[in-house]
C-alpha cells in the first residue's frame, strides 16, 4: 500500500529560503509562524504545485483540473459544496486513514478565503464596488509539503502517494541547494527590489467614517444588531517584488499567522495576522476570537497600563463576549453534542504594536472529513463581521463602499489526515496589478465613542503602513 514518505531536510528557523527555491513553481505558498518572537508556535509550512486548483468564476461553475487523483465531483457553482466533497474522498484514502495524526499537514486542501467567500454560506447582498482581481477564493489540492516542527527542531519533505518519484527528486535538490546562506542572503535582500509609488490613503475620510459611524449607532438602538464590525481600507501603488516587502514586515511586525501566498508575478497576499480562526487537532476543534485592542505603551510603565486598562474595560469585555457566544453557535452546528467550552475568557496577548483580548472556544468532531465542513459552517469570524452576524455583514456591505476581498477571510489547510489550522486575515495586504491594499477595522458596539474607534483602525494597521512608507517610498 501506498504511504506517506519522509525526507529530512537541514532544520530551518524559517522557510523563507526554501519558498525562494519554489517560487517559479505554480501557486506557493509559505505558512509561517514566526517562531523566533513566538516560541509556542510550533509549525511552519510551504506547498507549491498544486495538483488541482478550485476557484470560482463569474457566471459559471468553479474550475476545477486535475492531474491525479481524478475525483469525479458534483456538478455545482458553489465551490465550498465541491471541496466539501473532495475533503471526504480524500480522507477515504488508504494511505490518508493511516497517516501519522501528529503531522498537521500530510497533503490536502491549502489556500485562501476572501471575506465575500460568505456568499456561498448564506444569501446576502453585493453592492459594493469590485475593483480587486483577486479570485473570491483560491484552494489548490497539494500532494506534498515541507514541514518544520519547532519544538523537535526537524525540517521534512512529506511527500503523499500522488507525488511521482522525479518530482521529489527535483525538490530534494532545489532544496539542497536552498541551504547556502551566501545564496540566500543575495535572493532576500539585494535581487529582487520593491518600492512604494505613493503613500497609503483611505477610501473614506473622517467625516464619512464618522457619518457611517452614526448609521451604525442607529441600527444599534433600534435593536437590528448588537456589534457590527467597520473597516476602511488604505491603497497605494508599488513596483517590484512583494516577497521583499513580507520580508520586512515579517521583521518589523511578526506575528504568529503570518503567510505570503503567490498567484501570479501581479498577484500575491502578505499577511500578518496575529489571529487564528479554526484548529482541529485530533479531532478537538478551537477558536481563538480577538476582540478588544489597546495601543502598546511607550514606557513599560504606560505599557503594562495600557494592558491592564484593557483588561478592566467593560466594553471590551462585553464585546468579546458577544463573537465569545457567536462562535459557540457556529461551532455548535457541526461540532458533537455538548462538546463546546470556553476554557479561555478574556486573556491578554500581546504584539509588536497593540494589546489584544483573546478567548478560546472548543468542541470535537468525530471524522476526519468535518473539519473543513465545520470551517464552512462557522464562515466568516464572527470577530470580524458582528453580531448577529448576517445582519452585520448585511450592514457592512451598506457601508463599506469597496469589496474587503483576502481582508477578513481567512488562510486554511486542510490535510488528508484531519488536521486543519486556519487564520483570520486581518493585518493582511492584497497586492493586485501595481496596487496595494491593507484594511483596519473595529467591532462598533452601543458605547463605542467614534473617535477612539476611529483611530484605533490606524493603530492596528499602522505598523504595516508606516513600515513600507519608511523603507520603500519613493
Amino acid at each position: 500500500m501506498s504511504e506517506i514518505k519522509h525526507v529530512n531536510l537541514p532544520y530551518q528557523a524559517s522557510l523563507l529560503s526554501f519558498f525562494s527555491a519554489v517560487r517559479d513553481l505554480p501557486y506557493p505558498a509559505l505558512l509561517d509562524s514566526n517562531h523566533e518572537h513566538f516560541p509556542d508556535t510550533n509549525y511552519d509550512i510551504l506547498v507549491a504545485n498544486p495538483l488541482a486548483r478550485i476557484h470560482p468564476v463569474q457566471n459559471s461553475q468553479p474550475i476545477t483540473w486535475y492531474v491525479k487523483p481524478l475525483y469525479a465531483l458534483s456538478n455545482t457553482d458553489n465551490p465550498m459544496t465541491l471541496l466539501n466533497e473532495l475533503m471526504s474522498l480524500i480522507c477515504q484514502e488508504a494511505w490518508a486513514t493511516s497517516a501519522p495524526k501528529d503531522l498537521p499537514f500530510v497533503g490536502g486542501l491549502l489556500g485562501y478565503y476572501g471575506y465575500e467567500s460568505g456568499h456561498f454560506v448564506e444569501q446576502l447582498p453585493d453592492t459594493v464596488e469590485h475593483d480587486i482581481r483577486l479570485e473570491t477564493l483560491s484552494i489548490g489540492l497539494y500532494g506534498w509539503a515541507v514541514i518544520t516542527c519547532h519544538k523537535k527542531k526537524t525540517t521534512q519533505l512529506i511527500t503523499s502517494p500522488w507525488c511521482p518519484s522525479e518530482d521529489v527528486a527535483d525538490l530534494i535538490n532545489r532544496f539542497t541547494s536552498a541551504c547556502d546562506d551566501v545564496l540566500v542572503k543575495h535572493d532576500l535582500n539585494e535581487a529582487r527590489p520593491f518600492h512604494l509609488q505613493a503613500p497609503f490613503t483611505s477610501n473614506m475620510t473622517e467625516t464619512e467614517y464618522a457619518q457611517k459611524f452614526s448609521t451604525v449607532q442607529d441600527y444599534i438602538q433600534s435593536g437590528d444588531c448588537y456589534q457590527v464590525n467597520l473597516a476602511q481600507r488604505f491603497s497605494t501603488c508599488y513596483q517590484g517584488d512583494t516577497f521583499t516587502a513580507y520580508h520586512t514586515l515579517r521583521d518589523v511586525c511578526p506575528t504568529p499567522f503570518s503567510a505570503y501566498m503567490e498567484f501570479s508575478p501581479e498577484q500575491s497576499l502578505l499577511s500578518h495576522s496575529p489571529e487564528r480562526f479554526l484548529l482541529c487537532d485530533q479531532g478537538r476543534v478551537e477558536s481563538k476570537p480577538i476582540k478588544g485592542t489597546v495601543a502598546r505603551g511607550k514606557t513599560p510603565e504606560e505599557d503594562q497600563a495600557n494592558a491592564d486598562w484593557l483588561l478592566a474595560s467593560e466594553k471590551d469585555r462585553a464585546e468579546n463576549l458577544m463573537i465569545v457566544d457567536l462562535l459557540r453557535n457556529d461551532l455548535g452546528r457541526t461540532c458533537l453534542t455538548g462538546s463546546i467550552k470556553v476554557p479561555k475568557l478574556f486573556a491578554l496577548e500581546s504584539y509588536a504594536n497593540v494589546h489584544h483580548l483573546v478567548s478560546t472556544v472548543e468542541g470535537r468532531i468525530d471524522q476526519a472529513d468535518q473539519a473543513i465542513r465545520v470551517f464552512h459552517q462557522s464562515f466568516p469570524g464572527g470577530s470580524i463581521t458582528g453580531a448577529p452576524k448576517i445582519r452585520s455583514m448585511e450592514i457592512i456591505d451598506e457601508l463599506e463602499p469597496h469589496e474587503r476581498s483576502a481582508y477578513c477571510g481567512s488562510i486554511a489547510y486542510f490535510s488528508a489526515n484531519g488536521q486543519m489550522d486556519s487564520s483570520i486575515t486581518i493585518r493582511t495586504l492584497v497586492a493586485d496589478h501595481g496596487n496595494l491594499h491593507c484594511w483596519a477595522g473595529g467591532g462598533l458596539v452601543a458605547d463605542s465613542k467614534c473617535q477612539e474607534e476611529y483611530q484605533e483602525t490606524f493603530t492596528k494597521v499602522s505598523k504595516l503602513t508606516h513600515t513600507l512608507e519608511q523603507d520603500f517610498l519613493k
